[in-house]
C-alpha cells in the first residue's frame, strides 16, 4: 500500500517532467527550423539579386516597403540586414533551451550510439593557405567563390542588356560605360561580402554562440573574407581608374566629392585604410611586427566612417547588420576591459612559463576550453593578447588561472616583470613598492558555447609545448565532474604531449584538483604519453611536483574580480542588450527621419551615410548603455549574494594537499626521451583498442602539429573498416 502511494506521488512529477521536456524539445525544433528557413531564404535572395529576375524581385520588395517613414534605406536594411538580426533574436530562446537539453544529454548517457561522420569535424584540406579545413568550411568557401563568380557574371549580363537604353552612343562611349558599370559590379559584390566581414570578429556574438564556433576559429573566416574583399575592392578601384583615364579627367574624378552619388575621394581614403590593414595583416608582417599589425587594425573605425561617406546610407544599410552586431560587442568589451582585475598570485617555472591566477566572481560561467584576452598596463596600454584558460570552472569559485610561456617580446617582458617582483622583495619579505605591481585587465572568457569534449566517451588530446595549458583545464574538468558526480560522458582519455625539454614536465601537475576519489580509477582510464624531443635521457633532478617552481608572489596587484559583462555562460542579459539596442536604433532612425531628414529634404549621400552610422552608434551608447548599466548593477548584487553563499558553504584552500591527484597523474604517465610521437601508430593502436566508436581528437599547438593530426584523422577515416572508430578532428589554438 505504501509503495503504491509512493509511486502515485512520484508519477505526476515524472509526468510533468516528461511533458516539460517534450515542450522544450518541440520549441527548440520550431526555433531551429525557423532560423534555417530565414537563413536559406536570405542566402537565396543574395544569389538571385544579381540576375535580372532577382533584381526585379528585390526592387518590388523595396517598393512595397518604401512608402513607410524609413523610406528606401529602411526597406534595404529590413531586406538585407533584417534576416541576420531576426536569427540573432530567435537564437536567444534557442540557446536557453539548448543549454538545458545538453545537460540532460550528459546526464542520460545512451548505451548504444552509432558512430557517424560530421561535416564540422571531418578534415578535408590539411595543408595550403587555408590551413586545416573541415568539410563544412570547404562548403562555405565554395559557396562564397561561386557567389562572387555568379554575381560578377549576372551583373555583367544585366549591364549588357541595359546598354541600349543609354541611347545612341559611340563605340568609345559604350566601352567607357561598360568599364564604369564593371567597376560598379565589383563594388556591389564587395558590399555583399562586407555584410559578413564583421560577423566572425564579434567575440561574444550570439550568432557565434548559436553555431558553437568560438572566436579563435571564426577569426580565420574574417581573414579569408578580408583577403577576398581586398581583391574585389582592388578591381573595383582599378576599373574606375581606367574609366577616368579613358575620359581624360582622372585627377578631377579622383578628388570629386559628389552629393547625389558616391563620394569618390572618400572611397579612395576608405580603400587606403583597408589597404594598410591588409598589408600589415599579411603573415610575414604580422608575425614579425605584431604591434604594427595591432595598431594598424584600429583603422577599422575610419574605414567604416569613410565607407559610409563613400556609398551613402542606402548602400551602407546592406552591410549594416553585421557592423551593428560588431559595435554591440565592442561596446561590451570596452566596459568589461575598464575594470582592473586582481592578480592573486603568479608563479614562474624554469621552462619560461608563468602561471597567473586571476580573481573572478563566483557566478562567472565558462567552459574549460575557454580563453581570455589579457592586458597588462605596465607593459602596454593598447596591447591585448589571447591565452587559453588553464583551469576548470570547477577548480575554484574565486579564481581562474593562465599558463603563459615567454615566447615573444610582450610575454618575455611579462615574465621579467614577475621575476623582478619576486626577487629582492620576496626574499627579504619587504612590502611591495607602489610601482611594484601588475595592473591587469581582461576581456572574456570566450570559447565554445557548450563543452563538446564532454560529449565524447573516448578522447585523444594532442598537445605541443605550451598547448598543454588547454588540456590541463580539460583533464581537471573531467576529474572534477567524475569526483563530484556531475554529468560527463568521457571515460577514456589519451593525452599525447610533445615538449622540447623535460623542465616543462612540472606544468602537468598544475591541475587544480585537491583530491581524487577512489572510484575515479574505475570510471576514468587516463593514459598520458609525454615525448621529450631534445633530451635522450631524464635529468637527474627531474621532479613531478613543485620542484620546477622557482618563484611565487602573493599578491601582485590590487583590483577587483573579473566582470560578468562578457562570457559564454549567460544568455538572458546579452539577449536583452541586443533586442533593446536594435529597438533603440529603429526609434532613433525613425525620429531622425521624421523630424530632420524628411522635413528639411536632406538628400546628400555622404551626409545621410554618416547620419545612419551615427544612429547606430547612438543606439548602442544610449539604449545599449542603459542595459549595460542595469546589467552591471545586477552583477554587483548577484556577485555579493554568491560571495556570501560561498563564504558560508566552502572556501578555496590553495594550500590543500594534492598528493592523491599527483599520484594518479604519475601512475598514468609515461615519458619517452629523444623521439617524437608516431601519430599513425598511436591512432592505430587506439583504433584497435576502442573499436567501433566515436573518438574526439583535439589538437592544440602550432599549425604544423594541427596539420599532422588532421592528416592522420583523415587517413584513418578514409581507410577505416566497419569495425573501426570514426575520428572527429577538433583544434584549439589561437593565432592572430
Amino acid at each position: 500500500m505504501e509503495q503504491e502511494q509512493l509511486l502515485s506521488a512520484a508519477y505526476p512529477k515524472n509526468k510533468n517532467k516528461a511533458t516539460t521536456r517534450v515542450l522544450l524539445s518541440s520549441a527548440k525544433w520550431v526555433l531551429k527550423i525557423t532560423m534555417w528557413v530565414v537563413f536559406i531564404a536570405w542566402v537565396v535572395l543574395m544569389f538571385i539579386v544579381p540576375s535580372e529576375f532577382g533584381s526585379d524581385v528585390y526592387d518590388a520588395m523595396v517598393d512595397s516597403i518604401d512608402g513607410t517613414l524609413y523610406g528606401t534605406t529602411g526597406a534595404t536594411f529590413l531586406i538585407m540586414g533584417g534576416p541576420i538580426l531576426l536569427i540573432a533574436f530567435l537564437a536567444i530562446p534557442y540557446l536557453i533551451i539548448n543549454s538545458k537539453e545538453e545537460e540532460e544529454q550528459l546526464r542520460e548517457k545512451k548505451d548504444k550510439k552509432i558512430p557517424r561522420f560530421h561535416l564540422k569535424t571531418f578534415p578535408v584540406l590539411v595543408d595550403g593557405p587555408f590551413g586545416v579545413v573541415s568539410a563544412a568550411e570547404l562548403i562555405g568557401i565554395l559557396l562564397f567563390v561561386v557567389f562572387v563568380i555568379w554575381a560578377v557574371y549576372a551583373y555583367t549580363v544585366v549591364n549588357i542588356i541595359m546598354l541600349p537604353s543609354y541611347g545612341e552612343e559611340t563605340a568609345e562611349e559604350q566601352r567607357i560605360i561598360m568599364v564604369r558599370m564593371t567597376a560598379y559590379i565589383f563594388g556591389l559584390t564587395a558590399l555583399s561580402c562586407l555584410a559578413f566581414l564583421f560577423l566572425p570578429i564579434a567575440r561574444g556574438s550570439i550568432l557565434l554562440r548559436l553555431i558553437n564556433i568560438p572566436f579563435e576559429h571564426a577569426v580565420r573566416y574574417h581573414i579569408w573574407l578580408g583577403n577576398l574583399i581586398m581583391f574585389i575592392l582592388t578591381l573595383h578601384g582599378l576599373t574606375y581608374f581606367a574609366e577616368w583615364i579613358m575620359r581624360g579627367d582622372f585627377l578631377t574624378q579622383l578628388l570629386e566629392w559628389r552629393s547625389d552619388a558616391g563620394a569618390n575621394f572618400a572611397g579612395v581614403i576608405c580603400y587606403s585604410f583597408f589597404l594598410v590593414m591588409w598589408v600589415t595583416s599579411l603573415p610575414p608582417v604580422r608575425r614579425r611586427y605584431f604591434e604594427l599589425f595591432l595598431y594598424a587594425h584600429q583603422l577599422y573605425i575610419l574605414f567604416i566612417i569613410f565607407m559610409a561617406l563613400h556609398i551613402g546610407q542606402t548602400y551602407f544599410s546592406k552591410a549594416a547588420a553585421g557592423i551593428f552586431l560588431f559595435m554591440l560587442d565592442r561596446f561590451l568589451r570596452f566596459w568589461q576591459s575598464r575594470r582592473a582585475v586582481n592578480v592573486t598570485s603568479a608563479t614562474c617555472f624554469p621552462c619560461g612559463t608563468v602561471q597567473i591566477v586571476l580573481s573572478k566572481p563566483a557566478n562567472l560561467q565558462y567552459n574549460a576550453l575557454g580563453f581570455i584576452f589579457l592586458q597588462v598596463q605596465e607593459l602596454s596600454k593598447l596591447q591585448w593578447h589571447p591565452f587559453s584558460v588553464a583551469s576548470s570552472p570547477l577548480d575554484s569559485k574565486k579564481h581562474l588561472s593562465l599558463l603563459i610561456k615567454a615566447l615573444g617580446n610582450w610575454t618575455g617582458k611579462l615574465r621579467g616583470t614577475i621575476s623582478s617582483l619576486s626577487g629582492e622583495e620576496a626574499q627579504l619579505e619587504l612590502p611591495f613598492q607602489p610601482n611594484s605591481k601588475i595592473t591587469a585587465s581582461v576581456e572574456g572568457p570566450y570559447g565554445h558555447e557548450s563543452p563538446y569534449y564532454l560529449m565524447y566517451e573516448n578522447v585523444i588530446l594532442v598537445a605541443g609545448g605550451s598547448g598543454i595549458s588547454a588540456f590541463i583545464a580539460i583533464l581537471s574538468d573531467i576529474i572534477h565532474r567524475i569526483n563530484e558526480g556531475k554529468p560527463c560522458l568521457t571515460r577514456n582519455v589519451l593525452l599525447v604531449w610533445a615538449v622540447k625539454r623535460s623542465n616543462e614536465l612540472p606544468l602537468l601537475y598544475t591541475i587544480g584538483v585537491e583530491s581524487v576519489s577512489p572510484y575515479l580509477y574505475d570510471k576514468l582510464t587516463l593514459d598520458i604519453q609525454t615525448y621529450v624531443t631534445r633530451e635522450s635521457e631524464p635529468m637527474l633532478e627531474e621532479g613531478n611536483g613543485d620542484s620546477g617552481v622557482n618563484s611565487s608572489i602573493f599578491p601582485v596587484s590590487n583590483g577587483s574580480s573579473m566582470s560578468l559583462l562578457v562570457g559564454t555562460g549567460h544568455i538572458i542579459w546579452p539577449g536583452v542588450y541586443l533586442v533593446v539596442s536594435t529597438v533603440g536604433f529603429v526609434i532613433i532612425l525613425g525620429l531622425l527621419d521624421a523630424y530632420y531628414i524628411n522635413p528639411f529634404g536632406i538628400s546628400k549621400w555622404w551626409y545621410l551615410g554618416i547620419l545612419f552610422l551615427g544612429c547606430m552608434a547612438a543606439s548602442v551608447l544610449v539604449f545599449g548603455g542603459l542595459v549595460v548599466g542595469l546589467w552591471h548593477r545586477w552583477e554587483k548584487t548577484s556577485s555579493t549574494e554568491e560571495s556570501e553563499v560561498y563564504d558560508v558553504a566552502q572556501h578555496d584552500e590553495p594550500v590543500e594537499r594534492k598528493d592523491s591527484c599527483r599520484e594518479y597523474l604519475a601512475r598514468s604517465s609515461t615519458v619517452h626521451y629523444g623521439c617524437r610521437p608516431n601519430l599513425k601508430e598511436i591512432f592505430g593502436v587506439m583504433s584497435e583498442c576502442w573499436g567501433h566508436v566515436d573518438i574526439g581528437i583535439i589538437a592544440c599547438g602550432p599549425q604544423t602539429l594541427q596539420s599532422s593530426v588532421a592528416r592522420e584523422c583523415r587517413s584513418q577515416n578514409f581507410g577505416r573498416k566497419l569495425s573501426n572508430p570514426i575520428f572527429h578532428f577538433n583544434s584549439h589554438s589561437f593565432e592572430l
